[in-house]
């Protein structure tokens, strides 16, 4: 593992392991160990030194995962149409959801319960942990379910696919959704970290920002490619807003609101990357992003404006990255199965607001 950097070394690599396969999502548990799942069907836990199998590899690639918003509950699913639910405290799987022949490939917890939703080719479900009961199945019609988010209060619901997004009302499933129309499809959504905006990545290489309750949305152009990835910062900029970062093909765009609305937001472009970005996400706590790429660099993109640091040379691709809950410590898979692990360098500039 080599680092470059533009200014001063930030992450140091801790330590890294490998498993079996392609690793396809990582998450961190509020005890602060990394549950990664590999193309391979296992899902692995590991604290920086041992891993210990949740699940045995199956030869169904597990291909999302998710803890609920307590951290009591870890779920996944994958191409054998199972979604398991796992008690963390005890590590016991306490349920297993068969929906075969379906795929699941999406899914996500309420920010505020602990209701699961998850992507059954057209359909999503929610399911709560609590009653271990099915709450509704939502039918999205137009095509196979492409993204699925929660508002941060939890009260909506919203998903992604064939000619835009749908949104429902959590307090009344019965009521009809609200449309957001996209001429392509939807392929990521995103609701920011305030609940103010909902933005929707493209297959028409735009993006698509609606501030929730107006219902005139900003597009934005003149993308390279479909839009596969968005992260919106939980720290605002001055004109009391987000920042939001979007991926396509092997660029990243990152938008600022401006104070004129009829002007909307601004762009700054961000290249170093050689390869598809794979993954995006800003630190907790600061405008700091990281990108992940198929040509092996994970990017520290200072204020995400300039690249404050290029770490290369892992054995393949990055596939997928995850930020410690607190920020000071960043986890990355690999095409290849690598699984690595770094925290703030104990020489450089750190981390802190804003940076």
């Amino acid at each position: 593992m080599k680092f470059s950097t533009t200014s001063s070394q930030l992450l140091e690599l801790q330590t890294g392991t490998t498993l079996e396969d392609y690793v396809t999502a990582i998450a961190w548990s509020i005890d602060g160990k990394i549950v990664a799942s590999d193309a391979a069907g296992g899902v692995t836990l590991w604290d920086g030194e041992t891993l210990v199998p949740l699940q045995t590899n199956n030869g169904t690639s597990v291909d999302c995962l998710a803890f609920s918003h307590d951290g009591q509950f870890l779920a996944t699913g994958g191409q054998d149409g199972r979604v398991r639910i796992w008690r963390w405290c005890d590590r016991q799987l306490i349920a297993s959801l068969e929906n075969a022949p379906a795929w699941v490939d999406k899914l996500a917890w309420n920010p505020k319960n602990n209701q699961l939703a998850f992507s059954l080719g057209r359909y999503v479900q929610v399911w709560d942990a609590n009653t271990e009961e099915i709450v509704v199945t939502l039918n999205f019609e137009n095509s196979s379910v492409l993204g699925i988010d929660w508002h941060p209060d939890g009260q909506y619901l919203a998903i992604a696919g064939y000619q835009g997004a749908k949104v429902w009302d959590a307090t009344d499933w019965d009521d009809d959704p609200y449309i957001i129309d996209i001429p392509s499809a939807s392929l990521a959504i995103a609701w920011s970290t305030d609940g103010k905006y909902i933005a929707s990545g493209n297959m028409d290489r735009t993006i698509t920002v609606l501030e929730w309750g107006n219902p005139h949305p900003w597009v934005m152009r003149g993308f390279p490619g479909k839009i596969r990835h968005l992260a919106w910062s939980n720290i605002k900029t001055q004109q009391d807003a987000p920042l939001l970062a979007s991926a396509s093909v092997e660029g990243i765009i990152v938008w600022e609101k401006l104070a004129d609305e009829n002007l909307g937001w601004d762009s700054k472009i961000l290249q170093r990357h050689t390869d598809t970005v794979q993954a995006i996400a800003f630190q907790p706590g600061s405008l700091l992003l990281a990108s992940a790429a198929a040509d092996g660099w994970l990017c520290l993109w200072q204020k995400a404006k300039r690249v404050a640091q290029i770490i290369e040379d892992t054995t393949d691709g990055l596939s997928c990255l995850a930020w410690h809950p607190q920020g000071q410590k960043l986890a990355a898979g690999s095409q290849r199965g690598e699984l690595l692990l770094w925290s703030k360098a104990s020489r450089g500039t750190g981390f802190g607001r804003g940076k």
